[in-house]
């Protein structure tokens, strides 16, 4: 098709944080007419991956991603974020992938395109194109491997003086030192530790005592440009587990709050993490349809013991949690469940904040961070890589990350910031 009028295709803003949205919007086509909307990503590992949207200009010859319905696509609906929040690897990739930014000191880059029609994009030289920028780490923010320690790490400074509240972040199972949340906390103002406290695949590895984590949240703590009174700790899955325990049994360590997404609380002081994988390799796994492993059926069991549940009852400050309801990885809304009938029996259910998500999954991350409902997991019990099962429907999955970072971040602002910042 010739156009009288080459379109425009105009994305604001084009560099910006992962967690901030953009506008896409495209003028100069002709009125009422079918049009694609694609965004496309290189990861670092090779793989491409693309989300997009069929649309239909309207009488002036223009489409917003952000205020129009899309028709089909990736998503379909008004969908401000879709291009993003649905990103899936494309048609022939290797099954299994999961979409991680490793070197956050520089930008995912994401191309926006517009074809016209709805079919066979892929095919077509794009209308218009605009690359965007989409950064973990703000301008400013410093970013310190911790070399010749005791503890394997990143830490993250915000720009400025400070003193800033601190951050101890732990991921989960997988193992492996992940920066991304770091960074992205730093850049709203927290000095955070990422933590590694083993290597993927290597469960000897894991078998560090406590004094570890103490000592991690020490190095926050103790930081010049850090307030010693207002450090918190942030775990997902497994990591929940090492917050809380630091948060209900640490002599030394007086967390000002704590998050914990997809909550877990059956790994007790006493039981180390090797112990406590050990222990689940000894029970059956259930598969589904797609050869997926399921693990959720698994940990049921162990809450039924309460001499593997950490005592949270002991902690002593406020603690937000945040669960999917449709986990296929963790029985995290039971555990929560399990978590507030304990502290309200002791009289601190005060205490506890919990978020549940109708139909999210386990991997609850920063907003527009696409949905994974199963991926490649490399099991430290055995080390081999299945397929693991995290659940999650795209839509209510996406909407999750997006509601629960806001809570998240406003949990943080009152907790360890309070009236202190403007």
């Amino acid at each position: 098709m010739q156009y009288a009028v080459a379109p425009i295709l105009c994305v604001q803003p084009t560099r910006a944080l992962v967690d901030e949205k953009f506008k896409v919007l495209v003028k100069n086509l002709p009125p009422g007419r079918p049009f694609t909307v694609r965004s496309l990503h290189l990861s670092e590992d090779k793989d491409y991956w693309e989300a997009y949207g069929h649309y239909v200009s309207d009488h002036q010859g223009e489409l917003s991603v952000r205020d129009d319905l899309s028709f089909g696509g990736t998503y379909t609906g008004r969908e401000p974020m879709g291009l993003l929040c649905t990103m899936c690897p494309i048609p022939g990739s290797r099954p299994g992938l999961r979409l991680r930014k490793k070197d956050v000191t520089t930008p995912m880059l994401v191309t926006i395109s517009v074809y016209s029609g709805h079919e066979d994009h892929r095919d077509q030289t794009p209308l218009a194109s605009v690359v965007t920028e989409r950064w973990y780490m703000a301008p400013g923010v410093q970013r310190f491997p911790l070399q010749q320690s005791e503890v394997r790490g990143t830490l993250f400074v915000p720009p400025g003086p400070g003193p800033f509240p601190g951050m101890l972040d732990m991921w989960g199972g997988g193992g492996g030192l992940l920066e991304y949340r770091g960074a992205l906390l730093a850049s709203h103002g927290y000095a955070c530790l990422s933590l590694e406290y083993f290597k993927p695949g290597e469960l000897e590895t894991a078998n560090q005592q406590y004094s570890y984590f103490e000592t991690a949240f020490n190095i926050i703590k103790d930081h010049p440009q850090v307030n010693p009174d207002r450090v918190g700790i942030f775990g997902l899955s497994l990591g929940s587990a090492v917050t809380l325990n630091l948060a209900t049994e640490s002599a030394i360590v007086e967390p000002r709050c704590v998050v914990c997404v997809s909550s877990n609380n059956i790994f007790s002081r006493d039981m180390s993490i090797v112990t406590a994988y050990t222990n689940l390799s000894k029970c059956p796994v259930k598969h589904d349809e797609n050869n997926c492993e399921v693990w959720r059926d698994v940990v049921l069991p162990f809450m039924k013991d309460t001499s593997n549940n950490i005592k949270v009852e002991k902690i002593r400050c406020p603690m937000l949690c945040i669960s999917g309801c449709d986990d296929q990885n963790w029985p995290a809304v039971e555990i929560v469940d399990n978590m507030m009938e304990t502290l309200r029996a002791a009289g601190k259910d005060h205490l506890l904040t919990r978020v549940d998500y109708p139909d999210a999954g386990h991997l609850i991350e920063p907003p527009f961070t696409p949905h994974f409902r199963s991926t490649n997991f490399l099991r430290s019990i055995a080390q081999d890589k299945v397929l693991m099962l995290w659940g999650g429907q795209t839509k209510p999955h996406s909407d999750a990350q997006e509601d629960s970072w806001r809570k998240i971040l406003s949990f943080l602002q009152h907790n360890l910031y309070g009236n202190d910042r403007p």
